[in-house]
């Protein structure tokens, strides 16, 4: 059987939209790390771009979304581990085998994004800020997931806690990635480092956390 005219034609107007977005996200990125996010206008990205500047931001409603491209895989990722854990495991347990799998592939959503890009954010008050704020935004994503598996409120306290834990030990692991970027660190030294320390990040939360949330 064919595809119909109307679904493929569909198809091809998804895909070059989002060869379009991934354009303007590729050359805006790069303007930011040569001049700096502040510096840098939507006007500029447009002309590098080669699209109207209209075109940029009916793409991305926010300048800072030029950047976080992926903002909602990150602010997902945590509870995403949670919600498909196996039976018989805690979310400290999932949470524990994603990042390890994170840092086995390099997975930029986990810290790993180059010297460059992170240099672009650390230097940047209003990426930083953002940065923050999408932590933030995953660790209440991590605790309406919790509060779900455990059948609580999700203004339950409890959860909130077990969610503040598990979304610290997170942030912590990122930031010593980004340390180690700067550290002029590779990745695949990074991940040594990282394989060895977050055992013992983890282990801290095993008395609290170890039954906590099983599937």
């Amino acid at each position: 059987m064919g595809v119909e005219p109307d679904t493929a034609q569909l198809g091809l107007r998804e895909a070059k939209k989002q060869e379009t977005r991934e354009l303007i996200s590729d050359r805006a990125t790069q303007l930011f790390i040569e001049q700096g996010f502040e510096r840098t206008t939507i006007a500029e990205i447009a002309t590098a771009a080669r699209v109207a500047k209209k075109t940029v931001t009916n793409y991305f409603a926010r300048k800072e979304d030029l950047v976080f491209d992926h903002q909602e895989e990150f602010i997902a990722s945590l509870a995403h581990a949670v919600v498909t854990r196996r039976p018989g495991e805690s979310a400290l347990t999932a949470l524990r085998k994603a990042f390890e799998t994170a840092v086995e592939t390099r997975n930029p959503v986990a810290g790993f994004a180059g010297p460059d890009f992170s240099r672009m954010i650390a230097e940047s008050p209003t990426l930083s800020a953002c940065l923050r704020g999408l932590h933030d935004q995953r660790e209440q994503a991590l605790a309406e997931a919790l509060a779900d598996a455990v059948g609580e409120p999700r203004t339950d306290t409890t959860v909130r806690t077990a969610a503040a834990l598990l979304g610290a030990v997170h942030r912590t692991l990122f930031q010593r990635i980004q340390e180690l970027t700067f550290a002029g660190r590779t990745n695949d030294e990074i991940a040594a480092t990282l394989a060895a320390e977050a055992t013992p990040a983890f282990d801290l939360l095993e008395p609290a956390l170890g039954d906590y949330a099983v599937a």
